[in-house]
């Protein structure tokens, strides 16, 4: 397993961080390997982000040092979303087939699990969030279809999309986790705007199905101390609560977003008009 480590920081200082201070410190490059699982550990409400690729082979979810615990789902909880083809996650013995798209929550205190996939030529891609939880949630496969559906914007403002809560209390339960996947149509390049913070929550975004020449700018920083990153397919960027999350990508794409904190209220945000943004 390979496991990074990103401290907090003040809105004052990243205010002065270069291109490549705010990629060292928000941009996370590397999600799947091939039979490998890279998570990236975010002092930012201690948030887990990262993928879970097997190929050849089973993968088993272990602890580390960082996490100085017996095991990985000790005090955390953890949320999947499979952007590869059909595979199957194992909870303690239970097996749960997780095809396209399709979602999974594991709640606190189950032990082992290994993730694997249906086809070694078609592999799945288990992109996961993980935060500290304090009560146990019961596991629940949740398919593409059975996430809340939303549809949001316009054409005119290019920002038409469907967003999906897979993670959300309409949905399933969880201890402070939420999860879900927002998909924009043909023609359309602006998410999440307006723009806004959530005080009482960090989030991060992880941009796939962005073609190779292609590309999505990533809005961050205070609504007037505004910066960006250059995003590309199957990257994710971590956003702290002070910091706006939005952006714009040259063609349509679609992104899996992740939050944790102390309220799961999805209109939790406090809103930042468009022409007061600097």
């Amino acid at each position: 397993m390979k496991f990074d480590v990103r401290y907090a920081n003040h809105p004052e200082d990243s205010k002065h961080y270069d291109t490549e201070q705010l990629r060292r410190h928000y941009h996370i490059a590397t999600l799947f390997e091939p039979d490998e699982i890279c998570l990236t550990y975010s002092h930012q409400d201690r948030i887990i982000a990262g993928g879970v690729m097997p190929v050849e082979g089973e993968l088993k979810l272990e602890s580390c040092k960082e996490l100085a615990a017996p095991y990985f789902l000790a005090r955390r909880e953890l949320g999947a979303i499979n952007i590869g083809g059909p595979g199957t996650l194992t909870v303690d013995g239970t097996e749960y087939k997780v095809g396209t798209k399709d979602g999974i929550y594991v709640g606190m205190g189950a032990k082992e699990l290994i993730f694997r996939s249906d086809d070694k030529a078609n592999p799945a891609k288990f992109y996961v969030n993980s935060s500290p939880a304090h009560r146990t949630c019961p596991t629940v496969l949740i398919p593409m279809d059975k996430a809340r559906y939303n549809h949001l914007g316009a054409q005119e403002t290019v920002n038409e999309r469907i967003l999906r809560q897979y993670i959300h209390p309409a949905v399933c339960e969880s201890c402070q986790l939420s999860m879900g996947m927002t998909a924009l149509l043909k023609g359309n390049v602006w998410n999440t705007m307006p723009s806004h913070t959530h005080e009482r929550r960090m989030e991060v975004y992880m941009y796939f199905e962005v073609e190779p020449d292609q590309a999505v700018f990533h809005m961050m920083g205070q609504g007037k101390e505004t910066r960006h990153i250059v995003m590309h397919n199957e990257e994710a960027v971590i956003s702290p609560s002070w910091s706006i999350h939005s952006g714009v990508g040259t063609s349509n794409y679609t992104f899996i977003w992740g939050m944790c904190g102390e309220n799961q209220d999805f209109d939790d945000m406090d809103g930042i008009p468009t022409n007061e943004l600097l």
